[in-house]
């Protein structure tokens, strides 16, 4: 790409302001010299088109996680491969958490926790999931790729297991749920999304990874929590790029307590009026407006219709 090409990727992709220049060069088969020159030159065209000034007080901002976790298999005994009911004594061992990542949106540091070799033998997840515990806790908004189905009961089963109280309650969205219900893509996995969109891809891995893990293996327990790392960067960007498609988002606005028009979805106050452009109900009219940082379209709360008009739409 060329310099200017490369800035105009950064302007969509404001999530790449805060990714490495490498990285960024890599992505865009650039050098790293004109990426750190149009990180410089994006940063002052998107503040002063209003997109990265700060939209409340720092302290009225919802904190939002984005999380993954890997986890073990079971182990059992089988008498065939296909279609086995395993009953609860064929059980050898039960799946645990061998690692998780998350990071605050927009934040630079992914973080996350594994197993050490001696508690994979022991099958003892209780002090990473309390480091996880800890951050679900602090959430007021949680993002995952399937969490509702998957990552959320599994941690919660973990979380009783090892004696942890309930988090305090949190929103959810679920990544994969939003492109199921709105899209049609022919494959919803993170690594098919982050194709459709050209971002670039998880890490390869295979059962044999899984394998060395329960066994204990230290190279493969790092390599895993690299791997879970990388889904979390993945799944911030997947996030982004649908951020203005999801309906339904956790309303930003109602999470910091504005009485300004604020996007829902970003909590921007950059926003404009669609003129001409209404949302209607059975009998409510809505003025549509559009986020100038992330894009969402979404109604006003006031409804244009009076009342005598509401009751004479009614009868």
């Amino acid at each position: 790409m060329s310099l200017e090409e490369v800035v105009d990727y950064m302007i969509k992709h404001p999530a790449a302001l805060r990714m490495g220049s490498g990285k960024i060069a890599n992505r865009t088969h650039s050098k790293r010299a004109d990426v750190i020159l149009a990180k410089s030159i994006a940063k002052s065209k998107i503040h002063y088109t209003g997109l990265m000034e700060p939209v409340v007080e720092q302290k009225k901002t919802p904190k939002i996680l984005l999380f993954d976790i890997e986890t073990s298999p079971m182990k059992a005994y089988v008498w065939k491969r296909w279609k086995e009911n395993i009953s609860l004594e064929q059980v050898i061992s039960d799946w645990y958490c061998i690692c998780w990542s998350a990071k605050w949106l927009f934040s630079n540091e992914t973080m996350s926790d594994c197993l050490t070799t001696p508690e994979v033998i022991k099958e003892d997840d209780s002090r990473i999931m309390q480091s996880l515990h800890n951050l679900i806790d602090e959430a007021d908004i949680v993002v995952s790729m399937n969490g509702n189905n998957f990552d959320i009961p599994r941690i919660n089963s973990r979380f009783i297991i090892n004696d942890l109280p309930p988090t305090k309650p949190f929103f959810s969205v679920d990544v994969h749920q939003v492109v199921k219900k709105q899209f049609g893509f022919s494959c919803n996995s993170l690594n098919g999304l982050a194709r459709y969109f050209g971002f670039e891809s998880k890490l390869d891995t295979n059962f044999d990874l899984w394998k060395r893990c329960v066994e204990g293996d230290p190279v493969a327990l790092h390599y895993m929590e690299m791997y879970n790392k990388r889904d979390v960067d993945l799944l911030e960007e997947v996030y982004l790029k649908l951020l203005p498609w999801i309906k339904r988002h956790p309303n930003i606005g109602n999470i910091i307590g504005t009485d300004k028009i604020v996007c829902p979805n970003c909590g921007s106050e950059f926003v404009t009026t669609v003129d001409g452009k209404f949302y209607f109900t059975g009998v409510g009219k809505y003025q549509l407006h559009q986020c100038s940082k992330c894009g969402a379209i979404f109604r006003d709360r006031i409804n244009l219709n009076k009342r005598n008009q509401i009751k004479q739409i009614a009868i």
